[in-house]
């Protein structure tokens, strides 16, 4: 598995290196094309059979929409629910099974329902909501269709974001395909060090708060409430650490190449002073899908509040879903949702409280949102962590009820301490557009000291245990 040993620092220079050989553009695609199928198949061969079926469905309706306009709905929900039978038989035909059979029990029914032994494809959500993407966008008429087939494929799988995002957008990615990208040293370079930060975000950050939230999460019932309140603190940072990390990567990646992939987040916990704000800081390339292709076309031209309140309600619902066959994610996303509706009713009434007392150019009151959002943040992840909305419950109930000294861990603490430190100076660099940022000094020793020492303090004080990305299970 590519990415788990992260043998892909070894696979992506060779896949750089014979990229840049090649002299045609549709060599170039094609050995793309190759190098994506074989990365993702390095999983499991059969899942390519999953990802060609997805991509020559969603190409042959968006073909279909173009011909054939009288019948171009048709074809969209054609297309959108083979996609969606796909998804819903590997992802979560067992848990609908699991739940039918519940609740045939509570009615006293006896019945048997059928489960099935299949493994969960990795980033199936993923390339099916960027095709679908494509198919929409195609019926609105925002994009003409793609007639290569092979072009269209590589927008499909392209492997630097194909299991864990970002989910790209037709318009931003699939003309890029089209273009010979020129070997460029500076733009190498710029890539290379997303992808060095994005390795420090995931060894450093994500895997060092990994060691701490996993032994408390991991056994619910054993540790007091400041355990958890303590772990729960962490996981905001080991999930932004873990997913930031693999998008940067991905992000630099294709940097190398030439290619520009969307940015997936921006600095969303030490600057969100709303939780809408936080969301649109977050995971931008999955919020936004679902704001253009569920949101907004639910709501429409409607100006009733009632029904923007229930149509962001239901966008996070049913967000909760995409990210897993679990009821911890849903009651996770739902709490999100909750939050998103109250901030819509109190939205001109916080204005005018803040307009009255002059706090928008007060200090305190800045920073004392920003703390407020991450703690409301960090709460509805306690379901995302948990592994039943049980453990999720005993959690936050012992956290108020059983508060204790947490279990400690002192080096890993310092070392933890000493990663939020780094991150905190280049966020806050990167925010305030400081002048002097080390990864993009004018000067070229600057630069290449700076890649130097971050690589010497990520083979220091990473956790090379192999841990996969959280997200390539959704």
């Amino acid at each position: 598995m590519l990415f788990n040993s992260f043998e892909f620092l070894l696979f992506f220079p060779i896949v750089c290196m014979v990229y840049y050989a090649l002299p045609t553009l549709r060599w170039r695609n094609i050995f793309l094309l190759a190098a994506s199928y074989y990365f993702y198949m390095s999983w499991e061969p059969v899942y390519a059979l999953l990802l060609l079926s997805s991509t020559a469905i969603t190409y042959l309706a968006a073909l279909g929409v173009a011909k054939w306009p009288k019948h171009k709905t048709a074809l969209l929900v054609s297309g959108i629910v083979l996609n969606l039978l796909i998804l819903f038989f590997f992802k979560y035909f067992n848990f609908a099974a699991e739940n039918v059979a519940q609740v045939m029990h509570y009615l006293g029914m006896r019945m048997s329902v059928p489960k099935f032994r299949v493994l969960l494809p990795v980033g199936i959500s993923f390339y099916i909501f960027q095709a679908l993407g494509y198919m929409i966008d195609v019926h609105r008429g925002d994009v003409k269709p793609e007639r290569n087939f092979l072009t269209y494929a590589l927008f499909v799988s392209f492997f630097p974001q194909l299991v864990a995002g970002p989910i790209e957008r037709s318009y931003n990615l699939l003309p890029q395909f089209k273009q010979k990208h020129r070997f460029d040293y500076d733009g190498v370079m710029a890539g290379v060090s997303l992808m060095v930060w994005g390795y420090f975000m995931k060894l450093v950050l994500a895997d060092r708060c990994a060691l701490y939230v996993d032994i408390v999460y991991n056994n619910v019932g054993q540790h007091n409430g400041g355990s958890y309140l303590l772990a729960s603190l962490l996981f905001p940072f080991q999930l932004y650490g873990d997913f930031a990390g693999y998008s940067l990567i991905a992000i630099g990646s294709a940097k190398v190449m030439g290619f520009k992939l969307m940015e997936n987040f921006r600095r969303p916990y030490f600057f969100s002073t709303s939780v809408q704000e936080y969301w649109k800081r977050n995971h931008i390339s999955l919020t936004s899908w679902f704001m253009d292709y569920v949101y907004y076309p639910m709501v429409g031209s409607s100006t009733r509040l009632w029904w923007w309140c229930f149509a962001i309600f239901f966008t996070f619902f049913i967000s909760g879903f995409w990210h897993g066959a679990a009821w911890t994610y849903v009651c996770c996303f739902s709490i999100f949702g909750i939050y998103l509706v109250v901030c819509m009713l109190k939205d001109k009434s916080q204005r005018r409280f803040e307009k009255k007392y002059g706090l928008k150019k007060k200090g305190w009151w800045l920073w004392l949102n920003r703390a407020v959002t991450f703690l409301l943040v960090a709460f509805a992840l306690v379901f995302f962590r948990a592994h039943s909305i049980g453990d999720a419950l005993t959690v936050v109930k012992d956290i108020f009820l059983h508060p204790g000294i947490p279990h400690r861990d002192a080096a890993n603490f310092i070392a933890i301490g000493l990663a939020l430190a780094v991150l905190a100076t280049k966020e806050f660099a990167d925010e305030y557009q400081w002048r002097f940022r080390l990864s993009e000094s004018p000067s070229w020793l600057v630069r290449h000291v700076y890649l130097v020492v971050m690589i010497a303090y990520i083979i220091l004080f990473g956790v090379f245990s192999g841990d996969q990305f959280i997200y390539f299970q959704f």
